[in-house]
């Protein structure tokens, strides 16, 4: 057992978030003077973690720029060629390595045909650079540990001011503020995670639920589970779960409720009452609060994190290198 890397580049972020929130500013501006006017709407592309931060990014968006936005389907351009007319659109492309091929080839489809592309990755000089209108970095620094920690939360932080950018909305100039030392402070209080990962050392699957601009660290949760444990970890919004997949905890399936310190905690609330009084397992995991609830969100993916890697830990795994996982997954 190590998970000495995933550690350190946790212990990274508050750093990484307050380069970030100082850059905010600057970065909006830039953001400002490429986005379509009118703007039809915002598509984000993304694969893996950058995925649950794009889901972030799509709640945001809608919230502020008041126009649709949505998740983007690269096989439709890999496989399928789809022909599409993006004039007036924005794309958010979202990848850590920025070496993604189906991330690159479904940028260059996409502004071909008249979009406008903002890619954020955190390897400024990757081919993504060359495939896009404008580059945001999340400057966090390398990071060697398979399952992405300090990369994710600065993808997060950079979306909360490119939505902020697009209108008015939960993302504003002053959403971040606080977030590095909130952050800082929950890191320096493993004490939650670690007493749950004992109680829980012994499962193998887990359900992992959220609501609203939460849905977004339900999902990277279960994923950062997931590929540190083996564990068969399903992120999903609170309101899902009351459909089919409540048979699963019924049948004895744990469920981690994930605050994102909005109006979706009602929801939580009343989908924990549920579960109580049906004598199911849940629990929650308390994090340091923070004013604004895109900041809150970041700090549920902090606390995510810390589980995932006091739970490989408590079962024997190396959650640094998890079995046949790599750090970039090219797909196609």
């Amino acid at each position: 057992m190590t998970g000495g890397l995933m550690a350190a580049e946790m212990a990274d972020q508050p750093q990484v978030l307050a380069r970030l929130v100082d850059r905010a500013p600057a970065d909006a501006a830039a953001v400002r003077a490429v986005v379509p006017r009118p703007l039809a709407g915002t598509v984000f592309l993304a694969r893996g973690s950058s995925d649950n931060a794009a889901v972030f990014g799509r709640y945001l968006a809608e919230l502020c720029a008041g126009r649709p936005a949505g998740l983007a389907a690269p096989s439709l351009y890999t496989r399928y060629h789809a022909r599409v007319d993006w004039h007036g659109y924005l794309m958010v492309a979202l990848s850590q390595s920025g070496a993604t091929p189906e991330i690159i080839s479904t940028c260059e489809a996409a502004r071909g045909a008249g979009a406008t592309v903002i890619g954020i990755t955190n390897e400024p000089r990757s081919a993504l650079a060359g495939a896009v209108d404008l580059l945001l970095s999340t400057e966090a620094g390398a990071e060697r540990a398979v399952p992405a920690t300090k990369t994710v939360t600065a993808q997060f932080a950079v979306l909360v001011t490119v939505a902020a950018a697009l209108g008015t909305g939960p993302a504003t100039a002053g959403a971040l503020a606080g977030l590095p030392g909130a952050v800082g402070a929950t890191l320096g209080d493993p004490r939650p995670t670690r007493e749950l990962a004992d109680r829980w050392c012994a499962i193998d699957r887990l359900v992992v639920a959220g609501r609203g601009l939460g849905y977004a660290a339900a999902l990277e949760t279960a994923l950062k589970v997931a590929e540190t444990t083996g564990i068969l970890a399903e992120g999903m919004s609170a309101a899902d779960l009351y459909h089919g997949p409540i048979a699963a905890v019924y049948a004895g399936a744990p469920v981690l409720l994930v605050s994102g310190g909005g109006p979706g905690d009602a929801d939580l609330a009343a989908l924990r009452h549920l579960l109580d009084g049906r004598n199911a397992e849940t629990a929650s995991l308390p994090a340091r609060t923070v004013a604004a609830e895109p900041a809150q969100v970041i700090m549920a993916v902090v606390r995510g994190q810390q589980l995932a890697h006091a739970l490989a830990l408590a079962r024997g795994s190396d959650p640094d290198a998890p079995a046949h996982l790599t750090k970039v997954t090219e797909t196609t």
